[in-house]
């Protein structure tokens, strides 16, 4: 039986990406509806939004999203974490690069972790726990690589990111004195704090997902376990939820819709990143009902649009 290589199978894909990134850029509306089809077997209401999808969609292709490419930004994110009085919230910043040659172990810990500015979470970092059993040009030819992607988000028609400079982060490691990592991402419509997904067990190829309203009671039936999002074990009440739900309805404020994702480690909330687009509005993870009732929170004649 042949069996195709990676590197094959990766030029057949070449034009498809290619094709692909042609049509985010130049006709975002056709690329939407037809990766919203081949997902849901339906086309999207881009007329009259209703779900929660639906209404994402509607608003990167229709609104304007010009703020959206600092927030999404993961360097210039933290001049806004501080406009909003919130410097305590913010992961140490180690260094800051737009040219991989200018990079250096020598001023860095032992442990850290590098990210693209303007990744999408997948592929985009790159966990350092001991610096020695790192090279200098192991992490150049990664940053390297981050730094000549800049047509990030045409994929999925993201606007957010074709404008962003990319750059390369090192920040403080965050490891929880017990336990893994946790994300906390705290829905937000119109400003207000609705639901909670949490992100626990991640791995290459999966995370667990768990869905929580504000008083930590989990939503059974919000979610739909999958091969790549597997249902979570119930997670204790976070120490500090009522500081994350402050800090989510201080950030979320003037937009009609975002995602603020935060960590609990070790007693202290630290900020993750904004997420206007998640999944690119196309979630499988959320029931149609749990999506319907999300959607209608959102208010698309927002002021600020």
């Amino acid at each position: 039986m042949h069996i195709t290589t990676s590197k094959t199978a990766s030029k057949m894909l070449y034009p498809l990406i290619k094709l692909t990134e042609y049509l985010g850029t130049h006709h975002p509306v056709f690329l939407i509806k037809l990766r919203y089809f081949v997902r849901f077997r339906r086309l999207p209401n881009l007329k009259n939004p209703k779900d929660l999808n639906e209404k994402i969609l509607y608003l990167k292709l229709y609104t304007d999203t010009r703020e959206w490419t600092r927030l999404a930004d993961k360097y210039r994110v933290r001049e806004y974490i501080k406009e909003c009085g919130l410097s305590d919230i913010l992961i140490p910043l180690y260094g800051v690069w737009d040219k991989a040659s200018d990079i250096t172990l020598t001023n860095l810990p032992k442990s850290f972790i590098l990210k693209a500015n303007n990744g999408d979470g997948k592929g985009s970092f790159l966990v350092v726990k001991d610096k020695e059993a790192i090279t200098l040009e192991e992490v150049k030819l990664q940053a390297n690589k981050w730094l000549s992607e800049r047509n990030i988000g045409a994929l999925a028609a993201e606007p957010q990111y074709r404008n962003i400079p990319p750059r390369v982060l090192a920040e403080e490691l965050l490891e929880p004195e017990s336990g893994s990592l946790i994300d906390y991402k705290i829905w937000c419509f119109n400003g207000i704090p609705h639901s909670i997904l949490t992100c626990s067990d991640r791995s290459n190829n999966s995370v667990a997902l768990g869905a929580y309203d504000l008083n930590w009671n989990r939503l059974e039936d919000a979610l739909i376990p999958s091969k790549d999002y597997p249902a979570g074990e119930l997670l204790p009440r976070p120490e500090n939820l009522s500081k994350m739900i402050d800090v989510a309805e201080k950030l979320s404020k003037p937009f009609p819709e975002v995602r603020v994702d935060l960590y609990d480690v070790n007693g202290q909330v630290y900020f993750g990143e904004l997420t206007f687009t998640s999944l690119g509005g196309m979630m499988l993870y959320y029931t149609p009902k749990a999506l319907q009732e999300m959607g209608s929170h959102i208010n698309l004649n927002h002021s600020n649009i």
